[in-house]
């Protein structure tokens, strides 16, 4: 698992773009491809957006998410929760200077909230082999 999970872990640092699933208020999985701002590991995600968006609502009521990314025939599929984060200080530590043109109030702009996700599951594959295993 240990090599397998690496590789899944160097996709990420790699890839910009990850696809976010939430659940919507009908209980569909809604996914929206999104800008990956920060990871730790592989099971800490890190994303910018807005706090009226469609997705922060979903996630208000349901913390439960998917996310999922690929390189070259690899993919990665995570489960997990979203946390909304609202403080002052992470918000300033992962603002990204292309954020202006979503949030033009900056880092006080009102609308700019961080969502978190924490994986718990993934279903890995690399290289043909295929791992499925909580993490």
């Amino acid at each position: 698992m240990r090599n397998i999970k690496n590789q899944a872990l160097e996709i990420l640092q790699r890839c910009e773009t990850i696809t976010l699933a939430s659940i919507n208020k009908d209980g569909y999985p809604r996914p929206v491809p999104m800008s990956k701002i920060h990871t730790e590991g592989l099971n800490e995600i890190w994303l910018a957006t807005g706090k009226n968006s469609l997705k922060t609502k979903d996630f208000i009521r349901n913390p439960q998410a998917g996310v999922c990314f690929s390189e070259a025939g690899n993919s990665i599929a995570l489960t997990g929760t979203v946390e909304i984060v609202t403080d002052k200080a992470t918000k300033e530590r992962l603002w990204q200077d292309w954020f202006i043109e979503h949030f033009p109030r900056g880092v006080a702009d009102e609308n700019y909230i961080l969502l978190k996700f924490t994986g718990c599951h993934a279903t890995l594959w690399i290289d043909g082999k295929f791992c499925h295993r909580k993490i």
